[in-house]
């Protein structure tokens, strides 16, 4: 093709433009923000919070990046193989899977600059800082995009267009304005409250760099979970999150008081360090998915990507792993060698696979927690029992766990977990345990 039009600088948007440089003569990124401005974006208010990058994402940012492993350490991202990592769940230390896949951990302002700046040095690649108004059609061609900059109004003319404008993308009102049809928006309220606070670390090779404690629905508890990153700066990232009325850690005295109190020792550890800052707070009131891939009508040139398809409870870290994902379907898409004058259909059922795995895995995790009300999808009793058993058999069995692992990391389909045999081998091991 000749130009690509991404609109949106977030990470999906970011990855977009990295996979339409192998196929695009030029490629043209439209976002309010200064893309080339050092720091993080004003435009990603969750930015401040802790956010992980599943080794499936990871996977993905090899392939794209080759070398950004060892360009983000020389960052100071830190390498997290498995002896470093610590799960609980109530209370349990769960069992280590000595050949899981390695993690890498830095904060969202540190990986998402690494991705940029290695999107903006393609030759092919530039960025335009504007806000965009809409979309320009030609008969069921999409041709462009029409975008506001310094007082002026302007038409970035493109022979594809992709959609990365997050949660609150403007697309389906765009659609509707042009005489399409709008996607339905499926919605899951989940009522999620969440803090985050960075504390100082004095070890420059700390034994453990992940730990995460998670709380059973069932249990009642007022704080959902906890987890503590080891980040770039010699910093401890910090994170504990609670439903509906319940607002943990919102003021230093008390997220302190609780890392100590209501967490392994590890988190009091932590905790005892100097706070860094301020605690930052954030709400995220629910789960939300467009189905693009069920309009009967849509116009050709034109994908959506990202938050904009599918964003979900942020305690799973599916975000930035779904956007690589989502820019592995759209590769795999234009390799096909597609008909760009076609609506992209095929990219959609690629994509849908990716939305429905994800989708499947957070909300019926979400629909355990005793504020959420359903929907609930056809088999859902069996299904949550079914899951309630293997999550209890990873607290001990090696094989359960390595299974589990490689579908909440986003490297395998969770239909590998829903398998007679796997539920049958959770069944003797919770009855051993037991």
């Amino acid at each position: 093709m000749g130009k690509a039009v991404v609109v949106g600088g977030s990470v999906a948007g970011l990855l977009a433009a990295r996979v339409l440089s192998d196929h695009a003569e030029s490629v043209v990124i439209v976002d309010r923000d200064d893309l080339d401005a050092p720091g993080s974006r004003p435009g990603v208010p969750q930015g401040t919070q802790l956010h992980a990058l599943l080794p499936g994402g990871f996977l993905q940012l090899e392939r794209l990046f080759p070398g950004f492993r060892e360009q983000a350490v020389a960052q100071g991202a830190i390498e997290s193989p498995p002896p470093s990592r610590r799960n609980y769940l109530d209370g349990r230390a769960k069992v280590l899977v000595p050949d899981d896949a390695d993690s890498l951990t830095g904060s969202r302002p540190l990986l998402e600059g690494l991705i940029r700046q290695a999107v903006l040095r393609l030759p092919n690649v530039k960025t335009v800082t504007a806000r965009a108004t809409g979309l320009v059609f030609d008969g069921a061609l999409t041709t462009g995009v029409s975008y506001e900059a310094g007082g002026a109004s302007g038409v970035e003319t493109a022979d594809f267009v992709v959609d990365a404008m997050g949660r609150s993308s403007r697309l389906s009102e765009w659609l509707d304005r042009a005489g399409w049809d709008r996607p339905v928006i499926r919605r899951m309220t989940v009522g999620l409250n969440y803090a985050t606070a960075l504390f100082r670390r004095h070890e420059p090779d700390p034994e453990l760099t992940i730990v995460l404690a998670l709380h059973s629905p069932s249990r009642g508890a007022d704080v959902a979970g906890a987890a503590y990153f080891a980040v770039e700066d010699g910093r401890w990232m910090a994170m504990m999150a609670g439903y509906g009325d319940n607002r943990p850690g919102h003021t230093a005295d008390d997220f302190v008081r609780r890392m100590r109190e209501q967490f392994p020792p590890e988190f009091g550890a932590v905790a005892g360090n100097e706070m860094l800052g301020d605690v930052q707070t954030y709400r995220h009131a629910d789960s939300r998915r467009r189905d693009f891939h069920a309009l009967a009508r849509f116009p050709a040139g034109l994908v959506s990507v990202g938050d904009a398809v599918a964003s979900f409870n942020p305690v799973y870290g599916q975000g930035m792993t779904a956007a690589a994902l989502h820019a592995a379907a759209l590769a795999t898409y234009l390799r096909s060698g597609p008909a760009l004058t076609a609506p992209a259909r095929e990219f959609f059922a690629l994509q849908k696979v990716v939305v429905d795995a994800a989708w499947s895995m957070s909300t019926s995790a979400d629909l355990a927690l005793p504020h959420v009300d359903g929907p609930y999808p056809r088999g859902y009793r069996f299904s949550s029992w079914a899951s309630n058993q293997i999550v209890r058999a990873t607290v001990t069995d090696v094989a359960i766990a390595r299974r589990f692992n490689q579908v909440v990391s986003m490297r395998e389909h969770p239909k590998s977990l829903a398998t007679p045999g796997v539920v049958l081998r959770a069944l003797r091991v919770n009855r051993r345990a037991h």
